[in-house]
């Protein structure tokens, strides 16, 4: 191959680093390095030497380690093989970036993670020319701006999502509002992405954000919006959010015709054209919340077995477990209340037998008189309800733990403290006498 006489550059417009295609060179070869540019000598995979804007010739005497590699008495003329590097200095104000995807920021004002796209421009100038090439063009022909948005992608994306998120976290603003701290953002930006381009030989001239938006069809945007443009309407009007469900709460009873809060509600809506509907309103409200407390009130009952509150639909009562259907009907079918020590017939309402004076212990299924101490019914064979030794509560005979307290009711052995079902003498685990 012909030992290449003049080197100049040849590279496009856009291009950071270029490589001379040739190698053959002479220590009479010519080297022209334009304004704003560098050319880096490379022999043996080590930089030798810098040349700035000018003519050069490639001899002993501008690069003196060529002597020492090719072996030439200074002043010699002999070919050789080396690499020509030109590094372009010049600003270049115009390189594209953008995030390839939306990224997942937390709006730090509502609490919603909302997907953000951001994209805009940044300018860099080469300030170290070997560093450049040694840590970033490696062996590569040719290093652009596709070059550049390609190796810095994943650095810019990770600064841009962690500068958003601070800038909004220190701030105390909405990634809806962001748009309008654009150049404050872009600064905030450019400051902590310096360091990194530092590192190969890069100054950032400028950093801008062009844009930061939210896709609309996301769903917590969507429903940030309408929450924004609902409290924008109630500010208008005058009016708050508690307001509004009153309104709302009020003339739902109000299209109740068995409300007793419809007829207060419609003089409360007719009123309130005049300077009284504050009041009236209130009136009616007033009214259809203490309805609604004696409508819930009216919908409990009793069970009669334990005393405890239940719904008035519910047939088995949730503490004791007792029917409550089977005592209504065993109650109507024996009326009649019978001392179980004197005999004395009683009625259903009194506690004390008026004959003795003993207290009343009635069936809860059958409503017989039971003896004192009874465990089961002898009219009907219900298993009359224990007493919590714990809380106090009415449970059934046969429950293993207190649904109140969660005492244990079974019988503990006094040696090893097992659970015993049922009467043995003897404990099953251990053999212990009981």
């Amino acid at each position: 191959m012909a030992i290449v006489e003049v080197i100049k550059y040849n590279g496009g417009p856009d291009v950071f680093a270029w490589k001379y295609p040739s190698e053959e060179l002479g220590t009479w070869t010519q080297l022209i390095v334009n304004e704003s540019q560098e050319a880096i000598f490379v022999k043996s995979g080590k930089v030798l030497d810098i040349f700035v804007s000018g003519r050069h010739t490639l001899d002993t005497a501008n690069i003196p380690l060529l002597n020492n590699i090719i072996n030439l008495p200074f002043g010699g003329r002999s070919p050789f093989t080396a690499e020509v590097w030109y590094i372009n200095k010049a600003f270049n104000l115009d390189i594209k970036w953008g995030t390839p995807t939306p990224i997942q920021i937390q709006d730090p004002k509502y609490g919603i993670f909302a997907p953000v796209r951001s994209n805009g421009t940044f300018g860099i100038q080469i300030v170290d020319s070997k560093k450049f090439l040694v840590k970033l063009v490696g062996t590569m022909q040719v290093f652009d701006k596709m070059s550049v948005t390609k190796y810095f992608r994943g650095i810019y994306v990770a600064k841009v999502k962690d500068a958003i998120s601070t800038y909004l976290i220190h701030n105390k603003i909405s990634i809806l509002e962001i748009n309008a701290y654009i150049d404050e953002l872009s600064e905030f930006m450019k400051e902590n992405i310096q360091p990194t381009m530092e590192e190969f030989g890069i100054q950032l001239v400028n950093f801008y954000v062009n844009e930061i938006s939210v896709p609309e069809e996301d769903s917590a945007v969507r429903k940030l919006k309408d929450a924004l443009s609902k409290r924008a309407e109630m500010n208008i009007i005058g009016y708050s959010y508690q307001q509004e469900r009153s309104f709302n709460t009020l003339e739902g009873a109000a299209k109740n015709q068995h409300s007793t809060a419809a007829p207060l509600m419609g003089a409360g809506m007719g009123l309130g054209m005049g300077l009284s509907m504050g009041k009236t309103v209130g009136t009616g409200f007033g009214g259809m919340v203490e309805e609604i407390q004696i409508t819930n009130h009216a919908s409990e009952k009793e069970c009669p077995a334990c005393h405890g509150k239940m719904p008035a639909q519910q047939r088995f009562c949730g503490v004791c477990g007792f029917d409550t259907n089977a005592a209504g009907s065993q109650k109507q079918e024996q009326p009649q209340l019978c001392c179980s020590d004197c005999g004395y017939p009683l009625s259903d309402s009194i506690k004390f037998c008026t004959e003795c004076g003993r207290k009343i212990n009635p069936c809860p299924n059958c409503g017989i008189d039971l003896t004192d101490g009874a465990k089961v019914c002898s009219e009907c064979g219900y298993e009359i309800p224990i007493a919590c030794p714990e809380c106090g509560s009415s449970i059934s005979p046969k429950a293993k733990f207190c649904p109140e307290c969660g005492q244990v009711l079974l019988k503990k052995c006094p040696k090893c403290d097992v659970a015993i079902e049922g009467t043995p003498k003897f404990c099953p685990e251990c053999g212990e006498k009981l």
